[in-house]
């Protein structure tokens, strides 16, 4: 199964997430794609990190390669447990200086992570993102171009997940599935 978990900073989605891969019983790869930039985001990463059952094996990925490895780890019987979709695509964004050939590169990325997610595999498959496209429109070309790709990532992730979940205040609402 692949599933589709959104919520907002702080939303439960996380902890939604690593719950549905507990309960699987199967081994589990957690996929971390945060960056600590900052002493706050260190934090964050480590409490993430506590969290987690010791035996969970975790690869970090902050990069294009994402698809690859995922393409790889999806015909193993395991849960994939990928969080965050959302700072994954923010890395990408950030990784030179805005133009449209970076964006180009960041699209191509993007169709080869639906690809692959959409092709599946033996494993199950969980997702987290941030909804992010509840407020206003973004005043800079860089917010604006990373809006339109984590709105669009996400619709076309849904689309071939049997299950899309978002979370508000700690709560699931099941969205497909």
């Amino acid at each position: 199964m692949r599933q589709l978990v959104l919520g907002g900073v702080r939303s439960g989605k996380s902890r939604y997430a690593e719950s549905l891969a507990k309960i699987t019983g199967l081994p589990v790869i957690y996929i971390a794609t945060a960056r600590a930039g900052d002493d706050e985001m260190q934090a964050r990463i480590q409490q993430h990190q506590a969290y987690r059952p010791a035996d969970w094996v975790t690869l970090e990925v902050f990069d294009a390669d994402l698809p690859k490895q995922l393409a790889k780890l999806m015909q193993q019987p395991k849960v994939i447990l990928l969080d965050c979709l959302t700072l994954w695509l923010t890395q990408l964004l950030c990784e030179a200086p805005l133009s449209e050939a970076l964006l180009e590169k960041v699209d191509g990325v993007l169709d080869e992570l639906v690809e692959i997610v959409a092709a599946g595999g033996q494993a199950e498959l969980i997702m987290v993102g941030n909804e992010t496209g509840l407020g206003i429109m973004p005043i800079d070309a860089l917010s604006r171009a990373f809006g339109d790709r984590a709105g669009l990532l996400h619709q076309r992730l849904a689309e071939v997940c049997e299950k899309v979940v978002l979370t508000v205040a700690g709560l699931p609402l099941v969205v497909k599935g």
